[in-house]
Order: structure tokens, then sequence, then C-alpha cells
């Protein structure tokens, strides 16, 4: 019994690693069970079996996207003190992300973002729990940073997260679309700069 539990948890993280890259190219919507199972060389039943449906399946496909960028983004800024620390912590990762993406058209947030943000749903939902968990995060770090002194007392952490998410996103597309070697760099540079701008004092 043990050992069949096991190979059926094997046998769904396959199913989801292969739907997160095929998602990732044609989108959660274009996300089909016979392509899966002909990549997989599985049946349809059994590809769809350990989710219930498609959408189950969509689902996974989406919560394992996020999972995958908050180990590789957020992981090391909680790794760091708090507030500007871990800011520079998680711009560092998060460009180095954008960069060498894990998924075959860059950052799926960012896509998926741009595919679901008129398409009410679970989908929509789920993402949107995300992404409001992400910039949650932070703007707490740039309260923090701010109670400390390390950033000016009257900034807005609201304006600083649209700022670095702006950049991350215009970075995304400069890479994927237009193929700019040079774009995670920059995003890289003018996210520091941004918070180089709001530290108090003569010198900001």
């Amino acid at each position: 019994m043990r050992k069949s539990a096991e190979e059926a948890r094997r046998t769904r993280d396959r199913i989801v690693s292969v739907a997160v890259t095929q998602a990732s190219s044609a989108g959660l919507s274009g996300l089909t069970i016979g392509s899966l199972a002909e990549t997989l060389d599985m049946s349809k039943a059994g590809v769809v079996g350990p989710f219930g449906s498609r959408a189950g399946l969509q689902l996974a496909a989406l919560e394992r996207a996020v999972e995958l960028f908050m180990e590789a983004v957020v992981a090391p800024g909680r790794a760091a003190e708090p507030g500007l620390p871990c800011l520079h912590a998680v711009i560092d990762s998060w460009c180095a992300y954008l960069a060498d993406s894990p998924f075959p058209n860059g950052c799926f947030v960012t896509a998926a973002s741009c595919e679901l943000d008129g398409q009410p749903g679970e989908l929509r939902a789920r993402l949107y729990d995300a992404v409001t968990r992400w910039r949650r995060f932070l703007a707490e770090q740039v309260t923090t940073a701010r109670a400390a002194g390390d950033l000016a007392p009257d900034l807005d952490p609201e304006d600083l997260v649209s700022t670095l998410t702006g950049l991350a996103m215009a970075a995304n597309q400069e890479i994927q679309l237009l193929g700019d070697e040079g774009a995670a760099r920059r995003a890289r540079r003018l996210m520091r700069a941004a918070l180089a701008r709001h530290r108090p004092g003569p010198a900001a």
C-alpha cells in the first residue's frame, strides 16, 4: 500500500511537471489532456485521474509554478535580514530568475497574469491570491526598512512595489519578446537604483 501511494505521488508530480512546461508555452487555457497524454505516453484517463478534471490539472500546474517562483525568488529574501537586506536579496534572485527562467516562455506568473486578468474563475482567483501574497511580502519588507531608517519615512510601500513589479514585467518582455540579453542586468540596476532614491538624507 505504501509503495502504491509513493508511485501515485511520483506519477502526479511527473504529470504536473510536464503540464507546467506545456502551459508555459501554450498558456493554461491551451493545456490539453491529449497533448499531455501523448508527451507522457499515458492514457488520457491516467493523466486526468489524479486531478479529477482538466480544471484540477490546470490548478495544480499553476500552484506548482507559483511554488517554483517562491522557492527561487522569495526564499533567498527570507534567508536575509528583514527590510533592506531582504529587498536586495529578492531583487538579485528575482532578476536571476528572469534571466534563467525554468520555463520556456519566461516568468510563468507574469504570463499567467496577462492570460487570466480578464478571465473570472478559480484559476484567476488562485493567481490573484498568490500575487497578492507576493506584493504584501514586498510591501512588508519596505515597511520594515522604512521603520529601521533605511528608507525615507514618507515612502509609500505600494509605490515601490509597483515600481519593482513594473521593472520585472518589462524585463520579462525584453528577454522573451525582444531577445535582450542585458534586460535582467538592467532591471537589477534599476531596481537597486529605485531603492537608493528612497534612502533618507541629502544623498537620496
